[in-house]
């Protein structure tokens, strides 16, 4: 399989050519990306919604930061399809999760560009971090260590506990929150409020503009810089949400929220943010499907879409006869017979209700169906929790997340 590639990603086998380019291109490799995995994925299935979310992303921490000499981590992997087109595999592409192709992941042993080896989901500000101590007992103190944490995974424990020593470790570490508000199903949970009480905070988004004015154009870590940080750091814990900011609560200096998809702006941003010192998190807002309608009006459907029609969007069905039915639709409806008959009966999913079929049950049965969010071992106790009860939950995880 040959895809046309255009003109600037014709030119692009590896960050180092990516930074040749002017700031003024960006956009323009941000469009000849996105149509590009667009194109491949139409054909040989993948993970569509997530990587067309991040492409501005990719495109601005490549062109920021020395990657791979600065180590990149992304979670949950699959956003990370623009990370490996930009880094030497864009003629292999094609292969992506076929047999002996490039798998749908970062994988150490596939290329330098992928510093740790990251499915799903919550384990990269704990990997980044664990390199940055690495980095700094080394006497390496100029090495950068991004972790990139979205799709959900903020929901989960092992991220907060990651947070929890990322705040004292004084090590040269940048969490990138991409907040796109949906995982494979619509992020759940106190911390999805919370996130969303930042974005759509009018208080709060003055003062963003401000941070922009001052941090915008050239400015370099300078005076303007450390003045507004500490700025920002005093109005979020007194008055803007009427509660401390969660990220400041943890010392982690926080920057947001600001728009996933100027890539210009985003470059601008984390050519500052290298120059400032210590644990830092950015806030990022992007659309999942950015920029393939079908994919922006159905985030779920889209997640992993098997085959469709590149131009409409519309979904390819494989034709067979006999198909049995799915596992997972035999459980979704097998559960909501059973829970008819035993009131004690409940069921549990860590953010893949679709998926299991839990849905399902959710639909009818709301207040005896739980959706935890990526949150496995939470997931796992709060059902035995509830049997320690009395009750009889169906705690329901992919065997391959286990």
């Amino acid at each position: 399989m040959h895809t046309k590639k255009t003109g600037l990603l014709n030119q692009i086998n590896s960050p180092a050519d990516l930074r040749k380019l002017d700031e003024e291109a960006l956009p323009l490799l941000c469009d000849e990306i996105r149509q590009f995995i667009i194109d491949v994925i139409s054909s040989n299935p993948g993970h569509l919604g997530a990587s067309l979310g991040t492409v501005e992303l990719a495109v601005a921490i490549h062109y920021a930061f020395n990657t791979p000499v600065d180590k990149l981590i992304w979670d949950v992997g699959h956003q990370a399809y623009a990370h490996k087109i930009i880094t030497g595999r864009r003629d292999v592409f094609h292969t992506n999760r076929t047999y002996q192709g490039i798998s749908g992941f970062p994988k150490m042993a596939e290329s330098e560009y992928d510093a740790f080896g990251v499915g799903h989901a919550s384990a990269s500000i704990s990997a980044a971090l664990g390199m940055a101590v690495a980095a700094k007992l080394q006497q390496n103190f100029t090495e950068q260590h991004i972790a990139v944490i979205g799709d959900g995974s903020m929901t989960g424990g092992m991220a907060m506990e990651a947070l929890n020593n990322a705040g004292v470790s004084n090590t040269n570490l940048l969490v990138i929150l991409n907040d796109n508000g949906i995982a494979i199903d619509k992020n759940v949970g106190a911390m999805r409020q919370y996130l969303l009480d930042i974005v759509t905070s009018r208080a709060y988004n003055k003062l963003k503009d401000k941070v922009w004015q001052l941090m915008g154009g050239n400015t370099r870590y300078g005076k303007n810089s450390r003045a507004v940080v500490k700025q920002v750091g005093n109005a979020l814990k007194s008055t803007i949400l009427k509660k401390s900011n969660l990220f400041e609560a943890f010392n982690l200096r926080y920057f947001g929220p600001v728009d996933g998809h100027d890539v210009i702006r985003l470059t601008k941003l984390m050519t500052d943010l290298r120059k400032i010192p210590g644990p830092k998190l950015l806030h990022v807002i992007t659309v999942k499907g950015k920029g393939f309608e079908k994919a922006e009006q159905d985030q779920i459907l889209y997640h992993s879409p098997g085959m469709f029609d590149k131009t409409t969007g519309e979904i390819i069905e494989k034709p067979c006869k006999s198909l049995p039915p799915k596992y997972q639709h035999v459980f979704g409806k097998t559960i909501i017979e059973l829970a008819e008959k035993n009131e004690k009966i409940v069921g549990v999913t860590p953010a893949m209700p679709s998926g299991c079929s839990l849905n399902m049950m959710m639909s009818l049965m709301p207040h005896r169906a739980f959706d935890v969010g990526i949150a496995e071992q939470h997931a796992v106790t709060f059902s035995a929790g509830m049997a320690a009860r009395g009750l009889i939950p169906f705690c329901n995880i992919y065997s391959s997340f286990m």
